[in-house]
């Protein structure tokens, strides 16, 4: 019988070549058989561990947010105030994202094509519980006073992911452009996004009647 090791360790491997496949082929292309030969074990080993293909699909989508939920838990630990953490975080998102482009890609294209299967499917069984822990520790910064009580924190978060999945989807498009200072930056990019998600772009300073 293969010990627990072995189990873990052909788990890992599975894993590590269902992900690479997926992101280099996309979800439809790749085999079963095509996994087990990456991962150098028998299909029946596969199913041993995941019923289908679908199954081991959304488990290499999950086994890749792992660091995407230590990032949020350091947001949440680390010192300094509000402002200076988020932009952390908000940096530190956007360069997960640029360093594992083949499985953002995958995803993408997945949504695109899937939408409504894989919409539900993603949110609840891959991005749902890390995204609400997010929206929760937003939440927290509003009963400290440190976000305006009358924000969404759900669209914080969102305003501030999907300012980062800009960012990965276009830039090789505006890099070209003459004013777009700032795509070959991307911890530029992050800070001034963060910045104007926090304070919005009129100048600081002016009251509400001025504003109006």
């Amino acid at each position: 019988m293969p010990t627990e090791t072995a189990e873990r360790d052909a788990v890992s491997r599975i894993l590590e070549a269902a992900r690479r496949l997926f992101a280099e082929q996309g979800f439809d292309a790749v085999s079963m058989n095509a996994i087990a030969d990456a991962a150098e074990v028998s299909k029946a080993n596969i199913f041993h561990h995941f019923k289908n293909k679908d199954e081991l699909y959304l488990a290499t989508l999950k086994a890749a947010c792992v660091s995407s939920c230590a990032q949020i838990e350091r947001f949440d630990q680390s010192a300094g105030g509000f402002e200076q953490r988020l932009a952390r975080y908000a940096a530190e998102h956007l360069q997960n994202i640029l360093d594992n482009a083949q499985v953002t890609r995958l995803i993408q294209r997945d949504l695109l094509e899937n939408g409504p299967q894989r919409g539900r499917q993603f949110a609840e069984q891959v991005f749902g519980q890390t995204f609400a822990r997010l929206v929760e520790i937003l939440r927290v910064g509003q009963r400290r006073g440190e976000l305006r009580q009358d924000v969404d924190p759900a669209l914080v978060a969102l305003m501030v992911i999907g300012s980062n999945l800009t960012f990965f989807q276009a830039r090789e498009v505006f890099r070209h452009f003459p004013d777009v200072t700032f795509a070959e930056s991307p911890e530029t990019y992050s800070r001034m996004a963060v910045d104007i998600v926090l304070h919005g772009m009129l100048p600081r300073g002016r009251t509400e009647n001025e504003r109006d």
